[in-house]
């Protein structure tokens, strides 16, 4: 385990050294957040409103530490299997080269969408056709790649089942594919809708790959090892500078990328059901926002005053460390639930 160690603090001394650079950056190339558009002001409810004033101090505050993140986690990832991986002869719980593309192909793929949306967010760009990536074309463009993603899942690892803790193993066969990119490109999009509050979303993916972390463990999958503990390494450094008040966003480039690899994480584990739980409260805020939006489109009217679930509480009157500190207790009992789980 030593030198999983030695990893997180590698980790987590390259990110801490790079990111006060990295912010600065930021500032001059103006990648910082941006007051709600007129767009999204239409039909808006009192609720919308009470939340944006709630919120204007985050105007101005750099976005984009998903960018950063991303390159070192994915850099040392690919440094340690050229280098130092052979030679120590680890290997994964499935065919090595196959978990190595299907779990940086998600980080960087996924990756690469968030940054295109980022960047139409953030400067403005015409949000009209295809290239202003509407909703539909996101959809579209996650699901693709999540199906592609799944497909290395089923017919490179050979993963077709769903454990039952204690109970059985289901093998699914080729609907194995079209419940994996399911859930793939919905723990994307929610771990994109938590990261709303700063130390939120993050603090919440660090408890859940330290859960991971056992599980992957237990399995003796040095691949899933290596990457989360380069991962939990960086996401230290990073929550340094993003706990409240944040210094800076993770944008969406993080948020997609940090939410499609940990639903493939659990997956190369083998323990979805024991995911679910562990990432149960990234589920709850996503299952808000989408009741919201059926709720509004077909019944037309409203579940809730305002979704998802933390912005809710903060019309409730709760303040943002308190939203965001209870939050990652729940979401530790909750992971200890799930590594009981993923244990039977």
């Amino acid at each position: 385990m030593h030198f999983y160690y030695g990893l997180v603090i590698a980790a987590f001394v390259v990110t801490a050294v790079g990111m006060v650079p990295f912010i600065n950056l930021l500032y001059k190339w103006k990648f910082t957040r941006k007051s709600e558009t007129d767009e999204l002001r239409k039909n808006a409810t009192e609720s919308f409103y009470k939340i944006r004033e709630i919120h204007a101090v985050k105007v101005g505050v750099p976005t984009g530490g998903g960018i950063w993140l991303t390159l070192v986690v994915a850099s040392m990832f690919s440094i340690v299997f050229g280098v130092i991986g052979p030679a120590k002869g680890f290997t994964g719980g499935y065919n090595l080269m196959g978990e190595l593309i299907v779990i940086f192909s998600t980080f960087v793929g996924f990756g690469f969408l968030g940054f295109y949306d980022d960047l139409i967010k953030i400067f403005g760009y015409k949000k009209t056709g295809f290239f202003g990536l509407r909703m539909r074309h996101k959809l579209i463009l996650q699901t693709a790649a999540a199906v592609a993603i799944s497909l290395g899942l089923f017919m490179w690892l050979g993963i077709d089942f769903v454990n039952l803790p204690g109970i059985a193993r289901i093998h699914l066969g080729w609907g194995y594919v079209g419940l994996a990119a399911f859930l793939i490109v919905g723990f994307a999009n929610a771990f994109d809708i938590t990261d709303g509050l700063d130390g939120l979303s993050c603090g919440l993916l660090f408890i859940c790959l330290l859960a991971f972390w056992v599980v992957a463990a237990r399995n003796l999958d040095h691949i899933l090892m290596i990457f989360i503990s380069l991962w939990i390494g960086s996401l230290l450094a990073y929550l340094y500078f993003n706990v409240y008040p944040a210094r800076i966003m993770l944008g969406n480039m993080g948020g997609l990328a940090f939410g499609a690899t940990l639903a493939v994480i659990g997956l190369l584990s083998g323990k979805m059901v024991a995911m679910m739980i562990i990432s149960g409260i990234f589920l709850a805020e996503g299952a808000s926002s989408l009741l919201q939006l059926f709720s509004k489109r077909f019944m037309k009217k409203r579940i809730f005053p305002i979704a998802p679930l933390h912005h809710w509480l903060q019309l409730l009157g709760w303040e943002e460390p308190k939203i965001v500190m209870r939050a990652w207790m729940a979401g530790l009992v909750l992971a200890i639930f799930g590594v009981w789980l993923a244990v039977l």
